[in-house]
């Protein structure tokens, strides 16, 4: 956001003397500002108004109608209207109502976003929608109260009516803004950095920070990618941990076989120090032999249960120790000193193999815990 847009954002009012030694608030940004009615002349000073995005449906298919009935809406309709529902409880004990198997969670979230739509925004208060095939946002501004209509579409009766301003190219704007314009939820509020700058870009037509963006992006865009990496990473260690432990056991099991190892897996019960026996023919005749024993509990593992684990080991066997609670330092220092290979495997490294060798298991593996594959741009 540019010098001139932070100043205005919380700018004091300054008396005509005074304000040589201030930064002063250019015209085209208060013009700006003016055109959406988010500058307010206080004796405090100036006060901009909230920006919400509200999606226009999947895949933005009630864009052209919000562009056409100068309005936006949204669904939820079985609650009815909610012009005398004030607060954020009542709008939850209404969802619960209509939806008696909604879990909490989702019960929480559709009263938020209908309470903030019917409540939280304010006439005079900016809103965007977003049409995904042309790749442009759309804003106006809210120039009345909520109402149940179904003039929009009978499947989105929760309305407010708005005045549209303009169309802003998303290729305009910078990288930091195109992510937080991303959130999937139906409403959520711009900070006042976005809907500053997406008010410049639709003026101006230019890239908002044109002079650092070229530099920035693939940096920025690259670490936005890390991110979501990173995130998908821990959900999915969130569903492995969550596994129970006989499929625990399984999974490890489909890891192997997709290493093309034939593989035998111990009936629930005492196991006498091995849940796995991984071979090239299936019985264990042939080598390599791998034993495998998989714990799956909250605590780490400590050098006597690697002890106890090698105790029961041939010379000509190779360990394979699956702890998804880790494993102490001491045990560490064991299974590096012990008298046949021994690899651990802590969650982190489960999940790491699992994305390693997720396309060469077996359909019943896969099944224990289903990934969908999405692509992200390449960095050289």
């Amino acid at each position: 956001m540019s010098k001139a847009v932070v100043q205005r954002l919380g700018l004091p009012s300054q008396p005509a003397s005074t304000c040589e030694s201030k930064s002063i608030i250019p015209l085209h940004d208060l013009a700006v500002a003016a055109s959406f009615g988010d500058v307010q002349p206080r004796s405090e000073g100036l006060v901009m108004s909230k920006a919400w995005m509200v999606r226009a449906e999947r895949d933005g298919r009630l864009f052209d109608a919000f562009k056409e009935k100068s309005a936006v809406a949204i669904g939820w309709n079985e609650v009815g209207d909610l012009s005398s529902v004030k607060s954020r409880k009542a709008i939850a004990d209404l969802v619960s109502a209509s939806w008696p198997e909604t879990k909490p969670q989702s019960v929480a979230m559709a009263a938020g976003q209908l309470h903030r739509f019917v409540n939280e925004i304010e006439v005079g208060d900016m809103v965007v929608t977003y049409n995904p095939s042309r790749r442009v946002y759309l804003l106006g501004e809210i120039t009345g109260p909520y109402r149940y209509d179904t003039s929009v579409d009978p499947e989105d009766a929760q309305y407010r009516p708005v005045r549209w301003q303009g169309e802003v190219s998303r290729d305009l704007l910078s990288v930091e803004s195109r992510n937080s314009l991303g959130a999937i939820s139906t409403l959520f509020r711009i900070s006042s950095e976005v809907s500053a700058e997406l008010k410049k870009a639709m003026v101006s037509g230019q890239p908002a920070k044109s002079e650092t963006v070229a530099a920035a992006t693939e940096a920025t865009e690259e670490d936005l990618f890390k991110s979501m990496e990173s995130r998908a990473h821990e959900f999915i260690k969130d569903k492995v941990s969550a596994l129970p432990w006989d499929d625990m056991q399984e999974l490890v099991a489909g890891l192997l076989r997709s290493l093309g190892y034939k593989t035998r897996v111990s009936e629930a019960g005492p196991d006498r120090g091995k849940d796995i026996v991984a071979s090239p023919d299936g019985f264990g005749f042939e080598s390599p032999r791998i034993v495998v024993e998989v714990k799956h509990r909250k605590g780490a593992m400590g050098a006597p249960d690697v002890r106890s684990f090698l105790g029961g080991r041939h010379p000509q066997d190779k360990g394979l120790y699956v702890s998804t609670g880790g494993f102490s330092r001491e045990a560490r220092y064991e299974a590096e000193r012990a008298n046949i290979p021994l690899a651990l495997m802590d969650l982190d490294d489960l999940v790491k193999s699992l994305l390693e060798q997720y396309e060469k298991l077996d359909l019943e593996t896969q099944q224990l815990v289903p990934l969908k594959r999405i692509f992200v741009p390449a960095w050289s």
